[in-house]
């Protein structure tokens, strides 16, 4: 382990000395990908010492209890020796995940979209539920959400809304959230108190720079349109909506939030880049999955991965089994233990498959 972590170091030295050079400074992709790095390979060189530490407590306290000379050191010591060795198969546990290859789609910002699906009425409102959901989870991470388009539910909710987060790791740890969500309650348009079934998707696509996706724009076909929805006296009045359809693909993506039509275009614009990407992404994903045999892969998107049962208070996630009784918690944006598990149970499977040590 600790000629695995040599290389660590020796790569921490390297990217420190980087992120001080004027010419890095100036490349501002490039200094933001290598301060990624190095903070990164902090923790792991944090750990490498901790690792070094016990390593050598270990050894000074073999030392002294085979001297014997001295019992009171021996007592220290012996205490010294048990407190190493229950920590180091921890430590060693923690520094193996954190050496597993991390997934480079993982530190990228997202678009999120969630559609009602069967259901009708219903449908519309848990997406709605889901939607409020995902940006009370955004806001305690501190991240950052913002509505690009949506599409309102004839009873509230949404038939379709698309938002973007911006923050740390966000598709690393929204990634496992893409999915069929189903939902088991007496709707509000239930007159007979009978419990309904409906659903909803949401996709999680990982953001994409204009360096991974080139759109020709020869190939894009641009209409505008007068917003609809809550915006004021310039809704119905300027075209500034935007719908960019990828002639292509046949992929279409647009824009209403803004009152700029500049800017819807370019929100658009980013929408689609997002779209074509996960498209590439979402095949990889599929043939990894299909090696690996995951049960929490982040590739199928028609896959139903959690049911949420009102009348028992339970939400269900069907990829690792685990059931959390807090209807009320889990609707607020509770959701962290769900993503602790699924990213340990996904750990787990790359580290099996690794050849980190």
């Amino acid at each position: 382990m600790l000629e695995r972590l040599q290389y660590v170091k020796q790569r921490f030295d390297e990217v420190s000395d980087l992120i001080i050079q004027p010419d890095v400074i100036a490349d501002q992709k490039r200094y933001v990908q290598l301060n990624k790095e190095y903070k990164d390979l902090k923790e792991l060189v944090d750990k490498r010492d901790e690792y070094i530490n016990i390593v050598g407590n270990i050894n000074e306290a073999k030392e002294i209890i085979a001297d014997g000379s001295d019992a009171e050191m021996v007592e220290m010591a012996k205490m010294q020796l048990d407190e190493a060795n229950e920590r180091l198969p921890q430590l060693e546990e923690e520094i193996k995940f954190m050496l597993i290859p991390k997934d480079p789609e993982d530190a990228k910002n997202v678009m999120v979209e969630i559609r009602a699906g069967t259901g009708g009425d219903e449908a519309s409102i848990f997406a709605g539920d889901l939607y409020r959901m995902y940006t009370k989870y955004c806001e305690s991470k501190g991240w950052r959400t913002s509505l690009v388009d949506m599409n309102e539910g004839t009873s509230g909710g949404f038939k379709e809304v698309i938002f973007e987060v911006t923050g740390e790791d966000v598709y690393g740890t929204l990634k496992y959230e893409a999915g069929v969500h189903r939902v088991q309650r007496v709707p509000q348009t239930e007159t007979q108190g009978r419990v309904h079934t409906s659903a909803a998707t949401v996709m999680v696509l990982p953001e994409a720079e204009e360096f991974d996706v080139q759109i020709d724009m020869n190939d894009v076909r641009i209409d505008l349109f007068c917003s609809s929805g809550p915006g004021g006296q310039s809704v119905n009045t300027t075209k500034s909506a935007v719908r960019m359809t990828h002639i292509p693909t046949g992929l279409v993506a647009q824009c209403q939030d803004e009152k700029s039509q500049h800017k819807n275009k370019d929100k658009a614009l980013s929408v689609l880049r997002s779209r074509l990407y996960e498209m590439e992404l979402a095949k990889k994903q599929e043939e990894d999955a299909k090696k690996r045999n995951s049960q929490v892969s982040s590739g199928d998107r028609s896959a139903k991965i959690r049911t949420y049962n009102y009348p028992q208070g339970r939400v269900t996630d069907h990829r690792i089994g685990m059931d959390i009784f807090d209807m009320d918690g889990v609707m607020s944006g509770k959701i962290q233990k769900f993503i602790d598990e699924l990213q340990l149970v996904a750990n787990t499977e790359k580290l099996k498959e690794s050849e980190v040590f």
